[in-house]
């Protein structure tokens, strides 16, 4: 059926008010045309099937830590396109980042008809160096200019591939322009933010420290600390995500700390590879 304001034509007339009180007649994009437009974008965004249902609300939060994420994420939503700053989502596997990222980019797009796009960080460079395959048509520019010009942007497991200078000269590139353009950008991934970029498992060792000083201007970080969902068994509900939940920091809690592997490795090191075992005798002799 046709729109009963504008009769499919994208346009409803609309009476103002002018300041000396009379009434004048205007047309203004109708309502219909904003959803329409929001389905065909939320359609094209490259959403994974398995995330297309994600939604904040719909999001679990039973701790400190993932109502903080939930609240900065409906703040990001609502605000845009008057947001100062995206997210990045840090997390072990499984905690809901990539929920909440695309029930942000979902929301933004059906709300405003924004232009969105979803990337697999590593989906994402495979795409790219596929163009430089003779017999593939698409050039870099044409996947590389929508994914920088995108509205919204979620960069899902930021850190995952595997380190390269080519990989980070594109990187740097999409996330400079971005960053110079404002443009709003939603990063996940598993590894931890600190500035050591000695040890594999920090972010900063994964993309370097130029990046990691963009991505802080760039977004907010906010770490999600919570239980494998992909652990829950069959049927299972909050309770149980609660209980892997406290299993896993207790689980943490017992493993040397990072800190501790780093003095080790930088007393290794500084001794030129010295055996560092007793010398001699007993322990207590």
């Amino acid at each position: 059926m046709p729109c009963d304001l504008c009769d499919d034509t994208g346009w409803k007339p609309v009476e103002i008010a002018t300041p000396s009180g009379a009434i004048s007649h205007a047309v203004v994009r109708c309502d219909c045309r904003r959803d329409k437009v929001g389905v065909e974008r939320l359609a094209a965004a490259n959403i994974p099937k398995r995330y297309q249902h994600c939604t904040i609300a719909n999001f679990t939060a039973y701790n400190e830590s993932l109502i903080n994420a939930a609240a900065h994420a409906t703040a990001v939503a609502k605000k845009f396109p008057a947001t100062n700053k995206g997210l990045l989502l840090e997390g072990q596997p499984g905690v809901g980042k990539t929920h909440l990222a695309v029930a942000v980019l979902k929301q933004i797009i059906q709300t405003t008809g924004a232009r969105g796009l979803f990337y697999d960080t590593r989906d994402l460079l495979r795409v790219i160096r596929s163009t430089y395959d003779p017999s593939i048509r698409t050039t870099e520019i044409e996947i590389l200019r929508p994914v920088m010009t995108a509205d919204i942007l979620v960069l899902d497991d930021l850190g995952a591939e595997k380190t390269s200078e080519w990989v980070e000269e594109t990187m740097n590139l999409i996330v400079n322009t971005r960053y110079n353009e404002r443009r709003l950008t939603i990063f996940t991934t598993n590894f931890e933010d600190t500035p050591d970029d000695t040890d594999p498992n920090t972010l900063t060792f994964r993309i370097g420290h130029r990046m990691r000083s963009r991505l802080h201007e760039m977004c907010e970080f906010l770490t999600l600390d919570a239980a494998d969902y992909r652990q829950m068994p069959a049927n299972g509900g909050v309770d149980d995500l609660v209980a892997l939940w406290k299993t896993r920091k207790r689980s943490s809690a017992a493993l040397p700390s990072r800190s501790g592997r780093q003095a080790r490795a930088q007393l290794r090191d500084s001794t030129s590879d010295r055996d560092l075992k007793w010398s001699g005798g007993r322990a207590g002799s």
